[in-house]
């Protein structure tokens, strides 16, 4: 069970590796386009189909006619990858459970996404987690976990592409621990005792403006936790004009090239500048060097090709 091309991964080593998958359940096809007359299809349906295998996408995951077409797969063991929270009917339906592959080290990042937060708030370390289904999400009994470092110039694309892998590694090591019957599990609330948990909820578009406010590194994590997809951004003040800008990476750079820097920004904003063809920010701790970005209405580009086409003022300030 899953949607977006992280579960694939999974699917495809459980193909490839000769599992018997008796079928898939994924999300319905989703309008698109100006008149909403075009249905895109889920990365899972697109690979599934193309293996051949029964899919399954109810609109509501209780529906009867769902649930009748789910128990006549008669499948031993159901795995859930990127896909959304399933009622205790289904998850309690097959005889050896289900199992979740989450992007995270649970108990800490349960949510939506899992990774953008471990980038965002700055971790050295993340990884991904396989644990049993049970009524609240994401606090079920873990199977198995791996580790990997998290670098810090790495973008969430390029740990998501690391997990990704590493998930399906572990979707399959889980299903063969299962079918041996040498799983011993882990309570979550025993690993969590003593810790502050921090939750990793669903990204919507205010949660991706910059916060200048919290200073150079905190902005710095927050780019590259939110780069490629779905970007951060803030707006770019030039005299009486205001214009969306989307930041892709960035780094932080020091503090001696702000002799260059302009006079002070309006209050509660942020200088934006140039030097040596090279675009900065100044904050209030520091300064942060921005090289991919993407103006509204153009293409995504790096800072030197933005600046032949973007003549600096002087005034010119983020917030």
């Amino acid at each position: 069970m899953g949607t977006p091309e992280f579960a694939v991964e999974s699917l495809r080593q459980l193909v490839e590796g000769g599992y018997n998958v008796v079928g898939v359940v994924t999300m319905p096809d989703k309008p698109m386009g100006r008149h909403q007359d075009t249905l895109s299809q889920s990365e899972v349906k697109k690979y599934a189909l193309s293996q051949g295998l029964k899919v399954l996408q109810p609109e509501r995951l209780k529906d009867e006619a769902f649930l009748e077409e789910l128990r006549a797969m008669r499948a031993d063991l159901q795995i859930v990858v990127a896909f959304r929270m399933l009622p205790e009917v289904v998850w309690s339906m097959p005889r050896l459970g289900t199992f979740n592959c989450h992007a995270s080290l649970l108990p800490q990042y349960r949510g939506a996404a899992p990774i953008n937060w471990a980038v965002i708030n700055g971790e050295v370390e993340t990884g991904v987690t396989t644990f049993f289904l049970q009524h609240d999400i994401d606090t079920g009994n873990i199977i198995a976990q791996r580790k990997t470092p998290i670098g810090p110039d790495e973008t969430v694309g390029d740990v998501y592409e690391r997990l990704m892998k590493m998930g399906a590694e572990l979707v399959t090591d889980t299903v063969d621990m299962i079918l041996r019957d040498e799983v011993v599990t882990r309570r979550q609330d025993e690993l969590a005792e003593g810790i502050a948990l921090k939750p990793a909820p669903k990204i919507f578009k205010d949660t991706c403006r910059i916060p200048w406010g919290e200073g150079a590194q905190q902005c710095h994590n927050f780019i590259r936790g939110l780069s490629p997809y779905p970007a951060a951004w803030t707006e770019l003040h030039k005299g009486d004009e205001t214009k969306v800008l989307k930041i892709y990476k960035s780094s932080l750079v020091d503090n001696s090239v702000s002799a260059c820097k302009p006079k002070t920004a309006p209050a509660g904003a942020y200088p934006l500048w140039s030097d040596s063809g090279k675009l900065y920010a100044s904050l209030h701790d520091g300064i942060l060097r921005i090289e991919e970005l993407q103006l509204a209405g153009k293409k995504r580009m790096a800072a030197d090709d933005f600046l032949r086409g973007f003549r600096l003022e002087g005034d010119e300030h983020l917030q």
